[in-house]
């Protein structure tokens, strides 16, 4: 900028200069002066973004509610007359939950009878045998040595007849060789991948179960291991997968390996969740796991790579739209403020119409009300779209070129507005990357990929992960044990 501004003259310089010289400086001067007014202008305006952008939170932006705290102030803030004055809603139960009252385990491991032993009124120890009343208890404890060793004693023996020397067959319940146990291997497994529990930590909690000392190399050979025995499990649900499912939801969170951003992809639906470990964030990866073109219902967010994959339909996400206008409230434009508050209360009168009916399932009146709510979005959207600024600007085009895709839901209220289920389940693998940092190399992200597909695929469908880890440990090792199977039984 320093090289445009003109030379700086003194007094006694400008004297001895002719008046077309004079003319010319101050022309010069102007130009110079208008140049930096509209820089001044530019820069005020990227100031206002920046402000803006910093003021980002969970509830306008992408980021997790966990960094919100990051922005809180530490002092009491008053509340608001008018927000005292509308009742809050009490923690716990609310009315008409049905609650969930524990009534005993439904089954006894154990009984522990606790007579007395001597009156507390006249000390006597002779008490009649008969019991007048029992009273019970019943409490879930931790038994004192949960691990136990156990030395399996294989014998070989000589057969009386034949002479033949005979020997057992190791015990199903051990991988031969190996030190821990296939149901203590399965627990390792659950602790590491779902309870995040570092191999130092996991260590810790061998000792306080059962004082053995493992290794931190046999506990990450372990976890190999068990990724090696769902390998099957994981790629016959990929080929499922590729059939046509009616609805899948697609998102993608960053993954750091080797200190390069890579990319963990989720798949899922009600009945099972696909984690895909990959380098890019392209649309490759989606036709990687569902084709060249999906024949079903795609929801996602609006990121590009989504955009044009060839679908059957596609449902965007509305809370991520919610946020966008809720950024665009904060951001410096033409009728910023108006726009952002009109399509939030649209947004929100959507959600609440799509809930009603999960509740009520009257389709006739949803489909009655979506008929006037979508002339109201239309209106809505010819009536800002002249008026609005930049930013504005772009989502209220999206808004009306996609508009069978960010409303699909309208007309097909089995697919919900939003793509929280699977921004829900990316949330664990959200979680053990922050406690791990990422991976050390590629194939350990797809071993974590796997064993996080396992996870939470069965926790959708109400199984038990150790018992899968389990169950998938003994096939590898025994031909006539069946592997077990992640895909949905209808």
């Amino acid at each position: 900028m320093e090289k445009n501004l003109p030379p700086k003259l003194d007094s006694e310089t400008l004297r001895q200069l002719a008046t077309e010289q004079l003319v010319g400086i101050i022309m010069e001067q102007a130009l110079a002066i208008e140049a930096l007014k509209t820089r001044v202008i530019e820069l005020e305006i990227v100031i206002e973004k920046l402000k803006a952008s910093r003021d980002l939170d969970s509830t306008t932006s992408s980021k997790p509610p966990s960094g919100d705290i990051l922005k809180k102030t530490e002092n009491k803030q008053e509340e608001n007359s008018e927000e005292s004055e509308t009742p809050k809603r009490k923690p716990g139960g609310q009315p008409g939950h049905p609650g969930k009252t524990r009534k005993g385990f439904g089954r006894v491991d154990r009984f522990e009878i606790l007579r007395p032993q001597v009156c507390s009124c006249c000390g006597q120890r002779e008490l009649f045998g008969e019991p007048i009343k029992i009273e019970t208890q019943q409490v879930a404890q931790l038994v004192d040595r949960p691990i136990e060793i156990l030395e399996y004693q294989r014998y070989s023996c000589i057969c009386s007849q034949c002479g033949e020397t005979q020997t057992a067959d190791w015990s199903p319940e051990i991988v031969p060789g190996q030190d821990i146990g296939i149901r203590l291997q399965a627990f390792l497994g659950w602790i590491n991948n779902y309870g995040h529990l570092p191999y130092e930590k996991q260590q810790e909690l061998l000792w306080e179960l059962g004082q053995i000392e493992i290794g931190v190399g046999t506990l990450v050979a372990t976890n190999e291991r068990i990724d090696s025995a769902v390998a099957q499990s994981i790629d016959q649900l990929k080929e499922w997968i590729k059939l046509t499912q009616p609805n899948i939801h697609a998102d993608e969170t960053p993954w750091v390996v080797k200190g390069v951003k890579e990319w963990l992809w989720i798949f899922a639906n009600t009945d099972f969740a696909l984690f895909h470990a990959a380098d890019t964030r392209s649309r490759a990866e989606l036709e990687s796991i569902l084709g060249s073109s999906y024949e079903g219902v795609l929801s996602s967010d609006d990121f590009s790579a989504y955009n044009g994959y060839p679908v059957k339909a596609q449902q965007k996400c509305q809370a991520h739209l919610r946020r966008h206008f809720k950024k665009l409230i904060k951001l410096p434009g033409l009728n910023n403020q108006e726009i952002g508050s009109a399509f939030i209360s649209l947004i929100d009168e959507g959600f609440k119409h799509y809930a009603l009916f999960q509740q009520t399932r009257n389709l006739d009146e949803f489909l009655s009300w979506a008929s006037e709510f979508k002339q109201k979005v239309e209106g809505a959207i010819h009536f800002w779209i002249d008026k609005a600024g930049g930013e504005a600007g772009k989502l209220l085009r999206s808004l009306r070129n996609k508009a069978h895709q960010w409303w699909y839901f309208l007309d097909h209220p089995h697919i919900p507005p939003d793509n929280n289920l699977a921004e829900r389940t990316l949330r664990l693998a959200v979680t053990k990357r922050k406690v791990s940092g990422g991976s050390r190399s590629m194939e350990r992200f797809q071993d974590t990929a796997n064993l996080l597909t396992v996870i939470q695929t069965c926790r959708r469908q109400g199984r038990s992960v150790i018992e899968f880890f389990d169950q998938a440990i003994k096939a590898m090792v025994n031909p006539y044990v069946q592997t077990p199977n992640l895909i949905p039984q209808i």
